[in-house]
């Protein structure tokens, strides 16, 4: 089990998807935000769920609220986290990535540097900043962010000392955005 503390990033707008696929059923429960939450604690030791209503979801969870006045931005989450959070490494995964497995994770740790303030995933379709590691000496650069309404994560990532861990396997980072991936990825669990 993973000693750090893993945040699910499940507070996006899903605009591509046309409804809240946070809320969509899969794997057999009722949310794959549910979904992801349960896999993730046989991972981490810690697990919580950033989010901009905690009252969406049925099931009890670790809930980091995005601040009210925020419209739907990852910075405002990472805020959130490290606020909330005290640990110097976490894990974020977001919501949509229900095939990332304990293997990349086991990586992404084990790659990890002092030095860096990042580990982030990447495959041959770019990087995936919704998956890694972030260093708690980011919150300033977050903060600053988030008050002038930056949300651009991979501005943040190349400004900063980050370092990419390159993963051949393309369909470990499937994102359900669309409604066919969100039918695609519905077969492949079955």
């Amino acid at each position: 089990m993973f000693k750090i503390p893993c945040v699910l990033f499940a507070g996006g707008k899903s605009s591509r998807m046309g409804e809240d696929k946070s809320l969509l059923p899969f794997g057999g429960l009722p949310t794959l935000t549910q979904f992801q939450y349960e896999r993730l604690k046989t991972l981490f030791k810690r697990v919580y769920i950033s989010t901009k209503a905690a009252d969406k979801f049925d099931f009890e969870a670790d809930f980091i609220l995005d601040p009210p006045e925020v419209d739907y931005a990852p910075t405002a989450g990472f805020v959130s986290m490290f606020r909330e959070i005290m640990d110097e490494w976490i894990m974020v995964l977001s919501v949509d990535t229900p095939f990332v497995d304990e293997s990349i994770f086991q990586i992404l740790i084990d790659t990890d540097n002092t030095t860096w303030d990042a580990v982030i995933a990447k495959t041959a379709e770019g990087s995936h900043p919704l998956c890694g590691l972030y260093h708690r000496s980011l919150l300033e650069e977050f903060e600053r962010m988030l008050a002038q309404g930056d949300h651009r994560l991979g501005k943040l990532l190349a400004s900063s000392k980050t370092h990419y861990v390159y993963f051949e396997d393309e369909t470990l980072f499937m994102n359900l955005n669309h409604p066919h991936e969100y039918k695609e990825a519905l077969k492949r669990i079955h």
